[in-house]
Formats: C-alpha cells, sequence, structure tokens
C-alpha cells in the first residue's frame, strides 16, 4: 500500500546530570568538588534520502528517540554526550506539526538536513558552584529536559509537471513512452496506487520531470477513495496536463472529464485550478485517420478559448507527442524555475530558547514554579543557593507581580515551601 502521510512520536535526548563529587585522596584533607559535568542529549535530525519514494516504512515504527546524555562523573569527568538520531525521508517530505498542521520543514529543493529538535544541555557538576563562602557544594544541576512532538510526515512528488485524468486514459501509458519510468500497465482501473516519476529529456537537453498522478475521481477533495493521498502531490507541479480519451473508448465524455477534475483541483486547493494547462486528447489512433476527428474538435472549441492548449496524442504510437513536449518545455520556460516551497511556519527550537522556568497559581491558591533547578534542596547550602537563583533570575520578582504574600505555599518539584519576604 502506498503511504504518503503518517504521523509520528519523536523525542530528543535529556541532557545528563551534573554531577556531585569531592576528592578524596589521601593527604588531601580538604579536596574540593569535582563534580563533572553531564553529557548533552541527542538532536533529533531529518534527512533526505534520494533512494526512498514512499513514507511506508514509517507504518510500522511510529515512535523516535534520540540518546540521552550521561551524567557527569566524578574527577570533573564529562558525561558523554547523546547520540543524535537520523531519520531518512523522500525528497518532498514536509514535516508538520501534528497538532496545529504549521509546518516545520520542506525538504525539497537542495534543503537536504535539517534539525528539528535540539537534545537537552547538559547538567552542571559540583565544580562549578563552590564559592570562598560556600567551598563544599553539595548540589549540582540537572540535565535540560527533552523536547517531544508528535509530527505529520507528508509526502509532495517533486515534479515540473503533473498528469492527470481519470483512470484507464492512457497517463501510464504516456508516462512510459516520453520517459524512462515503467509504470504497471493494464487494462483496469486503479492500476497506479502511486505517483509515478519520470525524467523527460529533450535533444536540446532542457528536459523537465514529470508525474504521473492516480486516477481522481468525483470527491476526490472531500478524501473520497484516496483522493487526499493523490491530490497532495499537484501540489508542487508547474503545469497540469489533463490526459482524456478523446475516442470515449469506455463511453466517457473527455469535456466532462475535464471540468470535473478542475472542479476536485479547486475545491482541493484553488491556486491548482489557477495553474497553467494543457489538454493531450489521447487515443486518436482509434479514431479515423486523415482530418482531425470530430471529437477532438470539440475538446478544442471547448477549452481553447479559454487558454487552454489542446493536443491531440496517440500515447500508443507516439503520434503528436513530440510537439506536446516541445509545448511543455515553452510553458516551463515562460513560467520560469522558481520552485513550489512550502514556507516554514512553526519553530520548535525557539520554544527550547525561552526562558526555562514559569510561575502560575494553581485552583487552591497555591503559587507553582516549574523550572530547571538544582538537585540537593533538602542540603541547607543547596537551598540558599537556590535561593539565590530564584532571585536573580527574577523568579521571586513574578511571584510579588501574582500577589504571593509571607506564609503563601510555594510548590516546586513536588515539594512545598512557605514563602517569606
Amino acid at each position: 500500500m502506498f503511504a504518503d502521510q503518517v504521523k509520528i512520536f519523536i523525542r530528543s535526548g535529556k541532557g545528563g546530570d551534573g554531577h556531585v563529587s569531592f576528592r578524596r585522596e589521601l593527604y588531601v584533607p580538604a579536596g574540593g568538588p569535582n563534580g563533572g559535568d553531564g553529557g548533552r542529549g541527542g538532536d533529533v535530525i531529518f534527512v533526505v534520502d534520494k533512494g526512498l519514494n514512499t513514507l511506508s516504512d514509517f507504518r510500522h515504527m511510529k515512535k523516535y528517540c534520540a540518546q540521552n546524555g550521561e551524567e557527569g562523573g566524578k574527577n570533573r569527568c564529562h558525561g558523554a554526550d547523546g547520540e543524535d538520531l537520523i531519520i531518512k525521508v523522500p525528497e518532498g517530505t514536509i514535516i508538520r506539526d501534528a497538532e496545529s498542521g504549521l509546518v516545520i520543514a520542506d525538504m525539497s529543493h537542495g534543503n537536504n538536513r535539517q534539525v528539528i529538535l535540539t537534545g537537552g544541555r547538559g547538567g552542571k557538576g559540583n565544580q562549578h558552584y563552590a564559592t570562598a563562602t560556600m567551598q563544599a557544594p553539595k548540589y549540582a544541576q540537572p540535565g535540560q529536559d527533552a523536547q517531544e512532538l508528535t509530527v505529520l510526515l507528508e509526502l509532495k512528488s517533486i515534479a515540473d509537471v503533473g498528469l492527470v485524468g481519470f483512470p484507464n486514459v492512457g497517463k501510464s501509458t504516456f508516462l512510459s513512452r516520453v520517459t524512462n519510468a515503467r509504470p504497471k500497465i493494464a487494462n483496469y482501473h486503479f492500476t497506479t496506487l502511486q505517483p509515478n516519476l519520470g525524467v523527460v529529456d529533450l535533444p536540446d537537453g532542457r528536459g523537465f520531470v514529470i508525474a504521473d498522478i492516480p486516477g481522481i475521481i468525483e470527491g476526490a477533495s472531500e478524501g473520497v477513495g484516496l483522493g487526499f493521498e493523490f491530490l497532495r502531490h499537484i501540489e508542487r507541479t508547474r503545469v497540469i496536463v489533463h490526459i482524456v480519451d478523446a475516442a470515449g473508448t469506455e463511453g466517457r465524455d473527455p469535456i466532462d472529464d475535464i471540468r470535473k477534475i478542475n472542479h476536485e483541483l479547486k475545491t482541493y486547493n484553488p491556486e491548482l485550478a489557477a495553474r497553467p494547462q494543457i489538454i493531450a486528447a489521447n487515443k486518436i489512433d482509434v479514431l479515423y485517420e486523415g482530418e482531425e476527428a470530430d471529437e477532438v474538435k470539440l475538446i478544442r472549441e471547448e477549452f481553447e478559448p479559454e487558454g487552454i492548449k489542446v493536443f491531440p496524442i496517440s500515447a500508443v504510437t507516439g503520434k503528436g507527442v513530440k510537439e506536446l513536449l516541445y509545448y511543455i518545455r515553452q510553458l516551463l520556460d515562460e513560467i520560469g524555475e522558481d520552485p513550489v516551497v512550502f514556507e516554514r511556519e512553526y519553530f520548535p527550537e525557539v520554544i527550547r530558547s525561552e526562558e526555562p522556568y514559569t510561575v502560575s497559581v494553581d485552583e487552591s491558591g497555591v503559587f507553582v514554579v516549574g523550572m530547571l533547578g538544582y538537585t540537593n534542596l533538602e542540603s541547607e547550602k543547596g537551598f540558599e543557593f537556590f535561593q539565590k537563583f530564584l532571585k536573580e533570575n527574577g523568579i521571586l520578582k513574578e511571584l510579588e507581580a501574582l500577589g504571593i504574600q509571607d506564609g503563601d505555599t510555594v510548590r516546586m518539584y513536588g515539594l512545598e515551601f512557605d514563602y517569606y519576604k
């Protein structure tokens, strides 16, 4: 089964805790603190693997976690950094925040590597907190918490030209004739269950990428059938080519087919229907030879006044195909080479850089401080240091702004204290 959208959970590594230790050597009666720093947690990094063309691997594994940093050691030993987690995705993958739908990264057009979540900083060991008045600090900084996020991976094929059309009109046959792609071809509906990409090589060396977008049916824009899964792949294309069965071999009306497909495009994304279009009136080999068939004339009369060029072709014999390809190249040149790239809207690293504490009042009137604290709060010296930290970082001022009074309760890390100014 083709997979072009999947939801996964990702988490960076937690920073390792700082260590509390002291020199304990013979003939060194006043050994100072020598606790080492914790290691940094691993990042979550997405990279493009051009050998992949679906997101199907993610259907079987939904949770991805980078390695945590190790705790610092004695003798000023630094804890090992956590290993980064590399997640490989196909080119053209959009990474979104699953809750808001905002774009975190567009893995296309040169963006081959993106750090999505950063690992937590390692905590400082107690060696950093020795002062003239506190020569034996019994506290160290814990490592910074990991970041975690549920993301939506969405694959949008990268192609200059998108082939659209109802099932069994000859898109796969056309693609196999003009490119090196070899899609499966058979005489039944929905043969193509995933977009096929191929490169058109013209004699002048100015080729382009073309994608066969699987059959779109009525209601596709509302998710009928595999609608959304297929319509997503048209969003990057700069030119849309309608392949229609001009001969009506299955009793379909080609004019009605084009109108219905354009309706689905417009309903899904109005910008799609506004992009340059070309009509390839296929299967003219079934019609009689000689002058242009009436069926093709009717299509011309309907759409060329709207500025949509019509090319009668036969994907089987190749008749008219060369003229169509050169016109597509001409149209692409007129449009320009600006790629369709989805702008970044969500920045997890900004969340990481915010002040690492929160101050609030719960329903019972308890003032709650959530932050990166320091270990060994039960130590008298450690608690004194922690009070100093609260004051220097403006946390006490925020508590006062919230109306805290002497005797009110403050909760931090599950411990409760009485506040006195």
